[in-house]
């Protein structure tokens, strides 16, 4: 019996052993093992094996009876060590507790055996360099102490716990060890390939030290205007994710995170809802955490962040846990140094960048202020990580929108109907006035007041903006404007960044100032020097005239001497001729010679005739040459136009009549009642007018005689309209119309249309003369074949006339 039992024990003792070197980083096999054994070899009822952490008793391994009885007991522990039945507590100090009967123990022993059913018991400490961190118990059904030899075996067992427990121990504590060399160097790694994406950095942190502190949660918050600001976070759902980046919170003792960066040092939460001072109690409610950590992120002894690592069960963090976590806190301070210088020194070429497309907007638009504000707003909005940018214009005391940067096609039209607006109605406008920057840090409080500005805020969804103004001489002339999404104030390097925008915006606006000045200057000089020469043009060409006038005067007085001589004789000869004719016919002849000499005198009438006939147009285009070089052009006044194109009309309409009886023209008239006065010389004007009138009356009649269209009626108007600096008068007939191959030539001297005897050519050149020469005006015609013809005459109001000509 006693080698079957030595047998049993040394089996069992070896298969404890296999369990524990098969699970050296896991105790549980080899607790249940040794659990299992102790209750089979000790002829026990139960057995069961306790672990002592931080003065609590943790059941960790049990032989089952019932299910109630075992659930009894597992809902007692774990217990406090001050709070346990005498023997279990004096086991867990290392005291070495037999109870032969526990009828005759304490009451809250004698209670323990009744609810497990078990009479006597035996309680072996497991002892580890002489500290016990725990015990194993056995029970039996019966009273009775247990042999001196089961007593040794289950001192072996607990000897082996012990060891099990030690290799787990080490075992984790290596493997923790090098997971956690493993996790610093693939967080080194990435730090230093990924400089430039803090993103990825501290999405890794947050993600090993989840893993590595056994945290369902871990957020990392950043300290930015006196905000904390969620900037990573592993574990979180949608709407906790949500909730903590759009409301950021305050330091205080309300938080763990808060305490930790008021205490500078690591500060942990068991059970937030059983701590009086905790009040982040929606965040709780959303992301449903218990126990937490908070680690703060120093950089030189400043606070920058923290680290806040969340449990979803009441599971308090060990030492090792929060040293682990302390560590990863300093990476994370690397890494963001990192990100921070690299984005500085990025900002600051980034800030060149703007600063050169801004100078080359201003330099590409010296006329044009609009793109370089639109440059302004475009950058602002990019190097300040801005919602949106706007460049206000302030003229007059109104402020007017400039350039802005757009989100929704409804916000934009939001935000231009919101202008122009008197400056008065900003709440800040003395600030503006004073050249002041102005912030604000949240519009929901700001303008709570104002119901159309918060109403403009929420449509283009920004909660937080900067105001610089653009000041030139001491006086606000614009603003720029940068908002963000989210509430706080705007840093002082993105402060001086604006202002350097602002200046620039200014320098802009003096420059196409100052350019539309030299052009509006240069504008009035070429006017100048325009109508210099054209005074001297005019007075060239009057000269010119006046001295062709002198010689066509007097080569048309010489011709017309002879001229008249033959025009006489012309005539005298025709009368001669028909008296030699009647003095032949009293004269017998032969028939034959009678008829030669009939010939002969009608020859020489008709050629008599025609001599007549060129002669007089000879004597007309003299008396032409006379008019068109006459020297004096009377008086250079001021003149009504409407009367002078009346006066124009009655005297061609009556000379016609006068000329030909019978002649009949329906006369049109549209003058406007503004065209008012221009200074001219009525009489150069006058006839310039009746020259195109007459034409015009010879056009209508000429296609009713040669045309007959029925229910035609030869029509001319006269019409005038008032150019502001100038006036138009129009003379429109609906004649024959001009064909294009003749219109180039109207103006050409000596150019007619008309039949031999009826047109000299003089009129028009005469008439082009007057109005372009002398008045500096202009002429030109309009006409369609067969249908109409009009002039329209441009003349200016102050003309610059020539001076009358002195007479010789």
């Amino acid at each position: 019996m006693e080698a079957k039992e030595a047998r049993e024990q040394q089996a069992a003792t070896a298969e404890i052993l296999k369990v524990i070197a098969s699970s050296p980083s896991d105790v549980q096999p080899v607790f249940e093992a040794i659990a299992s054994s102790a209750k089979r070899l000790l002829g026990g009822y139960t057995a069961a094996v306790y672990r002592l952490v931080d003065d609590a008793i943790h059941l960790v391994a049990l032989t089952p009876t019932s299910p109630e009885a075992d659930a009894a007991i597992r809902a007692e522990f774990p217990v406090k060590l001050n709070r346990a039945a005498p023997p279990v507590a004096l086991a867990a100090n290392g005291e070495f507790v037999q109870i032969a009967d526990s009828e005759t123990a304490d009451l809250q022993t004698r209670g323990l055996g009744r609810t497990r059913g078990w009479r006597s018991a035996m309680f072996t400490p497991l002892l580890n360099k002489g500290a016990a961190i725990g015990f194993i118990a056995v029970t039996r059904r019966d009273p009775g102490a247990f042999a001196d030899h089961h007593v040794q075996l289950l001192q072996t067992f607990a000897n082996q716990a012990v060891i099990a427990i030690e290799n787990a121990r080490l075992f984790n504590e290596k493997r923790e060890a090098l997971e956690r060399q493993t996790a610093t160097g693939d967080v080194l790694k990435i730090i230093s390939r990924s400089s430039v994406d803090l993103g990825t950095v501290l999405e890794t942190l947050v993600e090993t030290v989840a893993r590595l502190c056994r945290a369902d949660q871990v957020y990392m918050f950043h300290l930015r205007h006196d905000l904390w600001h969620l900037i990573a976070d592993y574990g979180l759902s949608i709407e906790a994710r949500e909730f903590f980046k759009t409301n950021p919170f305050t330091p205080g003792r309300g938080s763990t995170s808060g305490r930790a960066a008021m205490e500078l040092r690591a500060d942990s939460i068991a059970d937030v809802l059983q701590d009086p001072e905790y009040t982040l109690s929606e965040g709780q409610a959303i992301a449903g955490y218990r126990s937490t950590l908070g680690v703060p992120l120093l950089r030189e002894n400043t606070l920058i962040g923290v680290f806040s690592i969340a449990r979803t069960r009441v599971d308090p963090f060990a030492s090792k846990e929060i040293e682990l976590a302390t560590s990863f806190a300093d990476q994370a301070v690397i890494a963001i140094e990192n990100a921070r210088l690299f984005n500085e020194t990025r900002e600051a070429l980034e800030r060149q960048t703007a600063t050169a497309d801004i100078l080359r907007a201003i330099a590409s638009s010296p006329s044009d202020v609009q793109p370089v504000f639109q440059a302004i707003a475009d950058r602002s909005k990019q190097l300040v990580n801005g919602l949106t940018t706007a460049v206000d214009s302030i003229v007059d005391d109104v402020v007017h929108l400039a350039a802005f940067t757009p989100t929704t096609p409804e916000a934009d039209a939001g935000l231009k109907g919101f202008y122009p607006r008197p400056l008065s109605t900003y709440a800040f406008a003395d600030a503006i006035r004073r050249g002041e920057v102005y912030r604000i840090v949240d519009t929901e409080t700001e303008f709570a007041a104002q119901p159309d500005v918060l109403k403009l805020t929420r449509q283009r969804g920004w909660r937080s903006a900067l105001w610089v103004p653009l000041m030139r001489e001491g006086m606000a002339i614009g603003m720029i404007r940068v908002t963000r999404r989210e509430p706080g104030t705007f840093s002082d390097h993105h402060v001086l960044m604006l202002q350097t925008f602002a200046d620039q915006a200014v320098i802009a606006i003096s420059n196409v100032n100052l350019f539309k000045q030299v052009q509006q200057r240069t504008r009035e000089l070429s006017q100048s020097l325009d109508d210099l020469r054209s005074a001297q043009d005019r007075l060239v060409q009057t000269e010119k005239l006046a001295s062709l006038g002198q010689l066509t005067a007097g080569i048309a007085h010489e011709i017309k001497n002879p001229l008249n001589f033959v025009n006489n004789f012309s005539a005298l000869s025709v009368e001669l001729t028909d008296e030699l004719d009647d003095a032949l016919k009293q004269t017998e002849m032969a028939e034959k010679l009678r008829q030669e000499v009939d010939e002969l005198t009608q020859l020489l009438k008709s050629n008599l005739e025609k001599i007549v006939q060129h002669g007089k147009r000879a004597d007309s285009i003299v008396k032409n040459m006379l008019m068109h070089s006459r020297e004096g052009s009377g008086e250079l006044r001021a003149a009504d136009i409407n009367g002078l194109v009346e006066e124009s009309l009655n005297l061609a309409y009556h000379g016609a009549r006068a000329e030909k009886s019978g002649f009949n023209i329906t006369l049109q008239r549209q003058f406007d009642a503004t065209a008012g006065e221009a200074e001219l010389f009525p009489q150069e004007i006058t006839r310039a007018l009746l020259n195109l009138i007459s034409n015009g009356f010879y056009a209508a009649t000429k296609r009713k005689s040669e045309n007959g269209e029925e229910g035609f009626e030869p029509t001319l108007s006269a019409a005038t309209r008032n150019l502001g600096a100038s006036v138009e008068i129009r003379i429109r007939d609906n004649g024959t119309g001009i064909p294009d191959d003749v219109k180039e030539k109207i103006f050409n001297p000596f150019f007619t249309t008309k039949p031999a005897g009826e047109g000299t050519g003089l009129g028009l050149s005469m008439t082009h003369d007057i109005i372009v020469k002398q008045h500096g005006g202009t002429i030109t015609v309009d006409t369609k074949l067969g249908a109409f013809t009009e002039f329209v005459i441009t003349l200016p109001r102050a003309t610059g006339a020539q001076t009358q000509r002195s007479e010789n």
